[in-house]
């Protein structure tokens, strides 16, 4: 879920609760908290009896921290983005490392479509030989051999036609 940035500017000088930033943001209050606590969320103010306020720079951070997220970064690499931001103060080296970071992740999504692309190539072989060996057992009208069972037949039928079973293909492919 994303911020309004529209009512957020309707509203400046506000300040929420935490359960009316959960409502805004779509996050949870644990994952505001811990925001909080690993440094992603600083300076959050706190009322007289201890709970929290969060002001529109707050809800806006949270916006940006799930944008960044949805995009496939980590919070430590979120958090490395804040701290090129506090340290060096520029817009310009955090959009650098932005920019690094999501051609990494660029990078590792084609990759990850490449294996995908094999193993779904790899397994429509292994459906085609499983059709085939259907219309062979059921061209055989599925008799059962001496002392065994339809089931069994089938089953080591598959086997025997290929030794690329599917438990074959998934050890091939973690290994």
């Amino acid at each position: 879920m994303s911020v309004d940035v529209n009512w957020q500017s309707r509203h400046p000088g506000s300040m929420w609760s935490i359960t009316e930033v959960c409502a805004r943001t779509g996050l949870s209050p644990r994952t505001v908290r811990y925001y909080e606590e690993i440094g992603l969320l600083p300076d959050v103010r706190r009322r007289a009896g201890g709970r929290r306020i969060y002001d529109a720079d707050a809800l806006e951070r949270l916006g940006f921290i799930s944008r960044l997220k949805a995009l496939g970064l980590s919070l430590a690499e979120i958090r490395e983005l804040n701290a090129v931001y506090a340290i060096r103060g520029s817009t310009r080296a955090m959009l650098m490392r932005l920019q690094d970071l999501l051609q990494g992740k660029l990078a590792d999504l084609d990759q990850r479509i490449r294996e995908l692309s094999d193993l779904r190539e790899e397994l429509a072989r292994y459906r085609s030989r499983v059709e085939q060996r259907v219309a062979e057992v059921e061209s055989d009208s599925m008799a059962p051999p001496p002392g065994g069972s339809p089931e069994a037949a089938v089953g080591s039928a598959l086997t025997m036609a290929d030794p690329a079973t599917p438990d074959r293909c998934l050890e091939r492919k973690s290994g």
